[in-house]
């Protein structure tokens, strides 16, 4: 009976023993767990991104004036050059342009002595009116005094006096709302003609101001890059049409740089702006170059256009902070966004 008890004892004293070692074997998994969540969350996270440049000038053909929406390349810089800031960087063919002048400015001459010779024929025709004009008060003037003469007249040649001087009246008045009438067709005609000599006038100055515009020059220094022609997929050339709106070349300037990279949604909330960054190019991997993020995407999107990739990230621009001859725009980096 006494064995029996202390048996029992001992199993119930086995099973808690046994507990307490699998709660503490619990608790530890669960330190060990949480420790590795923690150590994840302080790992720093890599990325890769391409370098490109903070700013970049792009050379679009601009609509000089309402004739020409196609210009030909004359010249063009070779592809990679490095450009300082006043340099010219394209010629655009300025035949067109000079042909135009050369036209407009033939009929600039032509309008110039139409205006002229309206001028004189306004005159002529104001001198001819006014000739009739002086007539028509002589006759008026005369025709008032016989009706003044005639009173004493019968009644019958008093009745003829008046109505003359009444018709000379009327021609009298008629005239000189001719007259009135005349200045202002006249004054609307030269007008009109004035108007057309000042439009040929603008057109020629504003053909001559493009000819200088025809030499793209690149307002900043950088590397030149001769962009695609979208009609052949071949870079521009010399000899190519191009129209209006479409992207002759780009200049991005090599003092500052930024990265174009990006960070997995899962990872969004762990960056910052002005977070420091360590990024390392493809090619000279053992040095480290200094950055910060400038700029983190409000928007998510697939990774790649690929369909089967469903990857989803948030754009990522992280700026450079000093500035190094060594970083090239198109340049493969890796970037490891650092934790405080």
């Amino acid at each position: 009976m006494r064995q029996t008890h202390i048996l029992r004892r001992l199993s119930r004293l086995a099973r808690g023993l046994s507990f307490a070692v699998a709660c503490l074997v619990v608790a530890c998994g669960d330190r060990k767990s949480g420790e590795a969540e923690k150590a994840a969350e302080r790992k720093n996270l890599i990325e890769t991104g391409e370098l490109a440049a903070i700013n970049n000038r792009s050379f679009v053909l601009p609509r000089f004036g309402q004739y020409w929406y196609e210009m030909r390349v004359i010249g063009i810089l070779e592809h990679g050059a490095i450009v300082n800031a006043g340099d010219s960087i394209i010629q655009l063919d300025p035949t067109e342009v000079k042909r135009f002048i050369i036209e407009r400015e033939s009929t600039l001459e032509t309008e110039r002595a139409n205006l002229e010779k309206l001028r004189v024929d306004h005159s002529n025709r104001i001198n001819e009116l006014t000739s009739n004009i002086k007539n028509e008060t002589a006759s008026f003037n005369l025709k008032q005094i016989e009706l003044e003469s005639s009173r004493f007249e019968t009644e019958r040649l008093r009745s003829i006096r008046e109505l003359e001087f009444q018709q000379a009246r009327i021609l009298f008045r008629k005239e000189e709302k001719r007259l009135e009438l005349t200045r202002i067709i006249h004054e609307n005609q030269l007008k009109i003609q004035e108007i057309r000599v000042h439009q040929i006038e603008t057109e020629i100055q504003n053909a001559h101001a493009i000819l200088p515009a025809l030499t793209l020059r690149s307002p900043i220094a950088g590397v030149f890059q001769i962009a695609r022609n979208w009609r052949t997929g071949t870079l521009v050339k010399v000899g190519d049409n191009i129209y209006t709106g479409n992207n002759l070349a780009n200049v991005p300037e090599l003092a500052w740089m930024k990265v174009n990279t990006y960070i997995n949604e899962n990872d969004f909330l762990r960056l910052r702006t002005g977070q420091k960054a360590a990024v390392r190019l493809d090619a000279l991997p053992e040095i480290v170059f200094d950055g910060e993020i400038s700029y983190i995407g409000k928007l998510c999107h697939l990774r790649d256009n690929n369909q089967k990739s469903r990857q989803k990230v948030f754009d990522v621009e992280v700026r450079m902070l000093k500035s190094d001859l060594r970083l090239k725009p198109g340049m493969t980096v890796s970037c490891e966004y650092l934790n405080d």
